[in-house]
């Protein structure tokens, strides 16, 4: 999702069969999903720096649980980088354990055009239980400066509330963690981790989601510029965002 650290926090909750997709048969749904979003921000950090992004998810679910999928969005890295393009692929299965608890594992393969040594997999699971989530992703293939393969892992602890009028409250608090110290400070100071955070408030009208997300890192200018070449992609933001589920 970014260049260094490319990850997917996957917005929609896979349901054996979901409540708005397209009926392809008995046991087979198209669920697809467009956006449009003020800045594009995975795990605190912006991928378009700091403009607006337009994207598509396409995901067949089968009744089974199992699905697989497709998620695309414009993306812009800056400096000489030619990738304007981001495509991930994912395929997984979701289980609902009770009515208040499901798991779902699956794997994602980003790509990325005319930028392939951005390309990167990942594996996870997200547990989700009486309104809180917990998810991890870990790669093992990530390419950087430090190394040809250089581990991440990422975990976040959210909630979500229902509030009256068809709104919604999310909150998120995250860890991004890399195998060796790759962020360094104004004095030389070095680490492998960040922190990141969001507050969204979701509603629905005229047949359209919207949200409004508060999104922040623990990553200081100079800690981000060192690792990611701009010290305002890592920053505090507002997003505005709207989508629709077909």
């Amino acid at each position: 999702m970014h260049r260094h650290a490319l990850t997917l926090f996957l917005g929609c909750t896979f349901l054996p069969m979901a409540a708005h997709a397209i009926t392809l048969t008995d046991d087979l749904q198209l669920m697809l999903k467009p956006a449009v979003v003020s800045d594009y921000r995975s795990r605190g950090l912006s991928m378009t720096l700091g403009d607006p992004a337009a994207q598509l998810d396409a995901t067949l679910i089968h009744s089974s649980g199992a699905y697989v999928g497709v998620w695309t969005s414009n993306v812009d890295f800056g400096m000489d980088l030619k990738a304007r393009l981001e495509q991930d692929f994912y395929a997984g299965f979701f289980k609902q354990l009770t009515d208040d608890v499901s798991l779902d594992l699956g794997y994602l393969k980003y790509t990325y055009a005319k930028e392939a040594q951005f390309n990167q997999s990942e594996v996870y699971a997200i547990v989700k239980a009486y309104g809180f989530k917990v998810g991890s992703y870990y790669s093992n293939d990530l390419q950087n400066f430090v190394g040809k393969d250089q581990d991440t892992l990422y975990t976040y602890l959210g909630y979500s509330y229902a509030l009256p009028t068809d709104t919604g409250l999310e909150v998120r608090y995250g860890r991004f963690d890399f195998k060796d110290d790759v962020f360094v400070d104004g004095s030389g100071n070095t680490r492998g981790d960040y922190h990141e955070w969001e507050a969204r408030l979701t509603h629905s009208a005229l047949g359209v989601d919207w949200a409004l997300s508060y999104v922040d890192t623990d990553l200081s200018r100079q800690e981000c510029t060192s690792y990611y070449g701009y010290g305002d992609i890592c920053t505090a933001t507002v997003v505005v965002s709207a989508s629709k589920t077909f």
